[in-house]
């Protein structure tokens, strides 16, 4: 066979190669611009995960509790929901099950209920406030504070504190709790120094309470109020205002770790 014959055969070859490869190449788009939702798309959009794991708090203890004497209505524990939201992003679940003027040993029943025990069980965060009512008898102030009556009153105090804290425990043994201080909102009266000592030593001796338990924290709140009080009192010289409620919910929040 002569050369002029390979050649031209090679050519037809190469031709008909090349015809065949255009064909194939607009069959395929035909079939896509017919199909386009079978054509998968490279996205360029970053996805964003979310934590959607809640957070449940339990806010148990007296009217500091409740919110007493906020005009706004939320209380330390409601503006420290509102910062708990803002700092993690997550969504928050609150059972409040603080009860106007309860006292240290009203609050160690509340703590032994079914029902209360199964709500402690399921928090991430355990908020406490005790022993206003039992230390100033709901905001009329020390009966006798320079006898020894206060010291028997506190030693009845401390024991149930103890016991609340232990109930708390077996009902969560991780959840971590902050156990808000006293202050003293009769510090501008005549005899407001002398009450500040008993103050200052019944929050001593409750931090001591609580440091004996895993993540059980004692926030105090007594400097927050020793000189300028009555900027931060409601009306009725004992609740804080939303100012007051405000300064406790900033130093709880200052604590927490999320």
């Amino acid at each position: 066979m002569s050369k002029n014959v390979i050649r031209s055969i090679t050519a037809i070859a190469v031709l008909f190669c090349l015809v065949w490869l255009v064909g194939l190449g607009w069959a395929v788009g035909e079939y896509y611009a017919g199909n386009k939702e079978k054509v998968p798309e490279r996205s360029t959009a970053t996805n964003e995960v979310k934590n959607t794991k809640g957070l449940t708090i339990v806010a148990l203890g007296d009217s500091l509790t409740r919110g007493t004497g906020d005009e706004t209505g939320k209380g330390y524990v409601g503006i420290l929901m509102d910062e708990i939201k803002e700092k993690t992003k997550r969504p928050v679940q609150l059972t409040n099950l603080g009860i106007n003027g309860q006292r240290s040993d009203q609050l160690r029943k509340q703590v032994q209920e079914k029902e209360v025990g199964r709500q402690i069980e399921k928090a991430d965060l355990v908020l406490v406030t005790i022993g206003g009512n039992d230390l100033f008898r709901g905001g009329q102030g020390l009966m006798d504070y320079g006898t020894g009556d206060i010291a028997t009153i506190e030693k009845k105090y401390l024991e149930n504190l103890k016991a609340i804290f232990e109930q708390i425990r077996r009902n969560n043994p991780t959840a971590n709790v902050f156990f808000i201080g006293l202050y003293n909102p009769f510090i501008d009266l005549d005899q407001g120094k002398e009450m500040s000592k008993v103050v200052r030593h019944w929050n001593y001796d409750s931090a001591e309470i609580s440091s004996a338990f895993p993540k059980i924290i004692f926030v105090p709140t007594f400097d927050l109020f020793e000189l300028k009080v009555n900027d931060y009192l409601y009306s009725d010289k004992f609740h804080p205002n939303s100012k007051g409620y405000r300064l406790i919910a900033e130093r709880v929040a200052s604590l927490l770790t999320w």
